[in-house]
């Protein structure tokens, strides 16, 4: 697995051993970054605050600062993914820009950091976290109030539309990558 574009492009990203982790596929990382920069939602990675939920290698919120993000947040509460997610931000030299918050993104109980404009929360397939872990960032203030949010499920799964509009989110697209559906979802305006 390596870094797709930008910056640090071709940077080999070390992986854990646990089965646990299942990063996003080469392919399924490279359309979904083609779309954000694409231009169809604006120039969102340029200087963006990134939150990367289930970060596992750090794959996405490293692929976003490659590219021009200005920072990214990574959440997850594996050890051994964690200790693989702090040596891939040292192979690129990203410490001041990353920060790692050690913990579930689904029992977060505050947010403490800027409001992201961006995240992408690849949470285990078929398991319905991603969009609940969505709902609570939402919450707990962890978004800007123009961010757009990409979760990524099996391509099979649909997110809860009920719950999707009780969180005050529209859902712009979705897109089918082989095994993998990405769901692009924007804020309501309050």
């Amino acid at each position: 697995m390596r870094i797709i574009a930008g910056r640090h492009r071709g940077t080999k990203l070390a992986q854990p051993a646990s089965a646990e982790t299942r990063p996003t596929a080469d392919r399924v990382r490279e359309s979904l970054f083609n779309i954000l920069d694409g231009g169809r939602f604006g120039r969102v990675l340029d200087n963006a605050r990134v939150i990367d939920a289930f970060a596992g290698t750090g794959a996405l919120g490293l692929e976003a600062l490659s590219r021009g993000a200005a920072a990214s947040i990574f959440i997850e509460r594996d050890p051994a993914a964690i200790k693989v997610l702090r040596s891939n931000i040292a192979r690129l030299d990203r410490q001041r820009e990353a920060r790692i918050i050690a913990g579930d993104a689904l029992t977060l109980a505050s947010w403490r950091e800027t409001p992201a404009n961006l995240a992408l929360i690849d949470a285990p397939y078929n398991s319905g976290h991603g969009l609940n872990a969505a709902v609570r960032l939402l919450r707990l203030g962890a978004f800007a109030d123009d961010a757009l949010i990409v979760i990524e499920t099996a391509n099979d799964e649909i997110l809860d539309p009920d719950l999707v509009q009780r969180a005050s989110l529209s859902l712009d697209s979705a897109r089918r990558y082989g095994r993998a559906m990405l769901h692009f979802l924007i804020r309501n305006p309050a």
